[in-house]
């Protein structure tokens, strides 16, 4: 609990934005940040060494995935998360909450907790606020989520209601089970509300009278539209801690993470940029590409002129392209390389302009220059 990270605000800029610097467990990364999604010991296609000499400092895994295969006794014997897959930095774990509720094809939802079959075998699972973390705990991550019921776009308000306040009930178990597994972990609270801003004030509330180490904000981008995506986030990120790390979970695009700084995130995970590097888009400084237009074809230039990555650097369009419609897995592999350098090399920006005080003016040249819903710039 509170002890167990070390957060040291560096600066804030007159727009909100802040930069600072998050510890857990003597492994320090920057912020703001963006974790890399690393869902089951691994970022898809890419290498640990090469996360490391693209600048990532903090993975995500994921622990719903993590106990239903390999388990969390394998894991636990190997020395932890980080041991099991070799990586020298920081790693935060997801409850699983979220994959309970979206994958799982059978589950019942009681006080208690829930009840579900896995997605991979139909094999029956029961999972509560208190084995959430001690799963957590055995997988060993530096920071580590509390249980909730998020619910989906578009949700009642009963509905969301009740997942609310159940989400928050639950936060408290989760605070008892940390404490009482001794674990010397940080454990974050994670903000629900559904789509109605009283239900996140109240939420919020709640969860910031608990001794959370960092607070997430849950329950976005999950189908709503964008406008009311970031109208939630406006009203709920002022309401939580200003001294404890703020993390905005699943979000989103390099627009979207540019946004949500001006209302002082300092955490960011989302898997655009290894899933569509694996179906042949690419990221680039204005906007997106889609390799599986035609136009690309016979395109000898640079993947992203504007980009100093070694694939930009090494292969034309062209040869991506044709990787792509042949494919190649060396295909996946470049183009997940460079959209998450686009991603880690954003966040080093990001922190630059905060710590030199011009945030608001970095971020309104940077979505004017750029595609702001992150749609293709084929035609361009």
């Amino acid at each position: 609990m509170p002890g167990a990270l070390q957060f040291t605000i560096e600066k804030t800029d007159p727009s909100g934005a802040r930069a600072g610097v998050i510890s857990a467990r003597e492994r320090a990364f920057p912020t703001p940040a963006f974790l890399p999604v690393a869902t089951q010991a691994t970022v898809k296609a890419l290498t640990q060494a090469e996360l490391v000499r693209l600048g990532a400092a903090i993975v995500l895994g994921n622990a719903y995935h993590l106990y239903l295969r390999p388990g969390i006794e394998l894991i636990r014997r190997a020395g932890g998360l980080a041991a099991f897959m070799n990586w020298p930095g920081a790693t935060l774990t997801d409850s699983g909450g979220y994959q309970v509720f979206s994958l799982a094809p059978l589950l019942d939802v009681s006080e208690e907790g829930v009840s579900f079959r896995s997605h991979i075998d139909g094999s029956e699972h029961f999972l509560t606020p208190e084995s959430a973390i001690e799963i957590q705990h055995a997988i060993g991550a530096d920071i580590i989520m509390a249980f909730d019921q998020p619910v989906g776009y578009p949700a009642d308000r009963a509905q969301a209601a009740d997942a609310t306040a159940r989400s928050d009930r639950w936060a408290e178990r989760c605070v008892a089970a940390h404490r009482a597994g001794g674990a010397d972990q940080a454990l974050f609270g994670i903000v629900q509300g559904g789509f109605e801003q009283d239900l996140r004030a109240e939420s919020a509330a709640r969860l910031t009278a608990l001794p959370f180490d960092g607070y997430a904000i849950g329950g976005l981008s999950v189908g709503e539209p964008k406008q009311q995506t970031f109208a939630l986030l406006a009203h709920t990120a002022p309401l939580l801690s200003e001294d404890r790390p703020r993390y905005l979970m699943g979000v989103g695009t390099p627009s979207d993470i540019v946004r949500a700084v001006l209302h002082g995130v300092d955490m960011f995970d989302c898997v655009l940029p290894t899933r569509l590097g694996r179906n042949g888009t690419a990221y680039t400084k204005r906007g997106k590409i889609n390799l599986k237009n035609a136009r690309h074809q016979d395109d000898l230039g640079p993947l992203d002129p504007e980009c100093d990555c070694e694939v930009c650097a090494t292969h034309t369009r062209a040869y991506l392209r044709h990787l792509y419609k042949s494919g190649e897995i060396l295909a996946a592999r470049s183009l997940t390389y460079h959209n998450t350098h686009l991603y880690l090399r954003l966040m080093e920006s990001i922190r630059e302009a905060i710590l030199a005080g011009c945030y608001a003016e970095f971020a309104e040249t940077f979505l004017r220059e750029r595609d702001e819903n992150g749609k293709s710039c084929d035609a361009r």
